[in-house]
């Protein structure tokens, strides 16, 4: 479908020259000695300096505050003196002499006190048998809550941290009554914490980490390194699959009659483009796309708020994926002064009511790297998935579709490209998906490549077509008669 003129103000297109963001004017020289920039974006030629980032990188500002302190002579201060005076409560003792018996002074009375009752005890005098009173003989009883206490932390009566599943087990040793022995108490607690481990068990799959024969071990190999996480990798993965599901948008644009799927990919477009300027992590870009549908899928919104929703989405993602995000002037900015900040604003809130403020969402890059890992696979094999990955995100076909299976089908269709190998036992033990169950998502892929690339959504293939992600963008393409399996 041909842009219509409407479109144009919504999308702008940006100048030639890329952002600097707020770590690149402090860090110009650690570029040099080889940082490593988010996901190897491609290097910048030139750093363009924009007066909108005059709030956020604020050089100039303490440049004239530095020249403007060095005219100012500080002040001289006085010097005060003080005299030293003495409490009129301290008396001077005078030492005795060697060799000169001295009483010794009669010690005051202190007080024991206890939680329940204060006692006097009187001090002992020298040369006189230490009789102990028969009161301080007694045990002072004081009630105490024992609680059973996590084994992360020192087992002592005084310590006040408990785990939650041991506190389910004190209440209900606590309705039990007195009336039981401490053996069955404790053979009580035990089956209950083993119930509810059981019972989180079932519904998360954990320990499920029997690898069959002829399948590469990748969790196993990376047991000791910290990084990896092998321990519990397969659970995070079975767990983020499992909640697929709940955040599949269906097709929404039969409900949006001021939008079309044309709108769409210019959006995803100019966001691809933010991702860019601001060096953010994929994983922004991803989330903010997935934002952005879910909103879609139960907000109808007008052609010229379409934008205010995208800019809104990576702001929520890069405050959620990376360490510094963008601030709300430099969105402001990108969007040409379209908006307001109240708007912008407003439009965040709305978007995290709408989505629940449940932002762990299921990535397919997350995915993507998981399953190349585990199939060892090489970094132009895993960048050219990358790009069949990121491309698919202008096509709306592809919303519906979760995310396990678009990053499994992405990967396939780059070993097809690439010539390697097919779909391998140990692809489709860590993906969870037989070749057939992936064909038909292979084929969208595919044929989205095949489309002839329009000049108004070109960002990920010129990206894709850098040295630094190996030109992947200029990979011969295959036609779907040639899948080998």
């Amino acid at each position: 479908m041909a842009p219509t003129k409407a479109m144009r103000p919504i999308i702008p297109v940006l100048p030639a020259t890329r952002v600097t963001t707020r770590s690149k004017a402090q860090n110009n020289n650690a570029l040099l000695k080889g940082k490593r920039k988010a996901d190897a974006s491609p290097s910048k030629q030139s750093a363009a300096k924009r007066s909108a980032f005059g709030d956020v990188t604020n050089a100039e500002k303490l440049k004239a505050f530095d020249n403007k302190s060095k005219q100012i002579q500080k002040p001289l201060l006085k010097k005060v003196m003080v005299q030293s005076k003495v409490l009129p409560s301290v008396k001077t003792i005078g030492k005795p002499k060697q060799n000169e018996n001295v009483a010794p002074p009669p010690a005051p009375a202190h007080k024991v006190q206890t939680r329940q009752t204060t006692k006097v005890v009187h001090p002992l005098i020298p040369n006189q048998t230490a009789q102990k009173p028969k009161e301080v003989l007694k045990e002072i009883t004081v009630n105490k809550v024992k609680t059973r206490l996590s084994n992360e932390f020192e087992k002592t009566d005084d310590s006040l941290y408990s785990s939650a599943l041991e506190d389910i087990s004190v209440s209900s040793r606590g309705s039990m009554g007195r009336k039981g022995s401490n053996a069955s108490t404790e053979s009580r607690d035990k089956m209950s914490i083993t119930m509810v481990a059981h019972q989180m068990e079932a519904n998360l799959n954990l320990g499920n980490h029997e690898v069959p024969q002829g399948v590469n071990d990748f969790d196993k190999e990376n047991w000791d390194d910290v990084f990896q996480i092998s321990h519990y990798a397969m659970d995070i993965f079975n767990y983020l699959k499992s909640r697929e599901p709940t955040f599949l948008p269906d097709d929404y644009m039969e409900r949006q009659p001021n939008l079309t799927r044309w709108m769409r990919s210019l959006l995803v477009d100019w966001m691809v483009e933010i991702q860019e300027s601001f060096e953010l992590n994929h994983e922004t870009l991803y989330l903010g796309v997935k934002l952005v549908d879910l909103y879609l899928s139960k907000v109808t919104v007008n052609k010229d708020v379409l934008q205010l929703v995208g800019a809104a989405a990576m702001f929520i993602a890069s405050k959620y994926d990376e360490r510094i995000p963008p601030l709300v002037d430099d969105f402001l900015y990108i969007c040409d002064g379209a908006y307001t900040r109240k708007e912008l604003l407003r439009m965040e809130i709305n978007l995290l009511k709408v989505v629940q403020f449940d932002l762990g969402i299921p990535l397919s890059y997350r995915f993507l790297r998981r399953y190349a890992r585990a199939a060892k696979l090489t970094m132009p094999i895993l960048t050219l998935a990358r790009f069949i990955l990121e491309y698919s995100l202008m096509d709306y076909a592809t919303i519906s579709i979760s995310d396990s299976k678009m990053a499994a089908a992405a990967l396939y269709l780059a070993l097809q490209m690439k010539g390697v190998s097919g779909w391998t036992p140990t692809l489709e033990f860590y993906t969870g998906y037989k070749l057939e169950e992936i064909m038909e998502t292979v084929i969208t892929l595919n044929l989205n490549l095949h489309r002839k690339p329009k000049e108004a959504l070109m960002t990920v293939r010129n990206k894709y077509s850098h040295k630094i992600f190996f030109e992947v963008a200029k990979t011969p393409l295959v036609n779907t008669e040639e899948f080998k399996a």
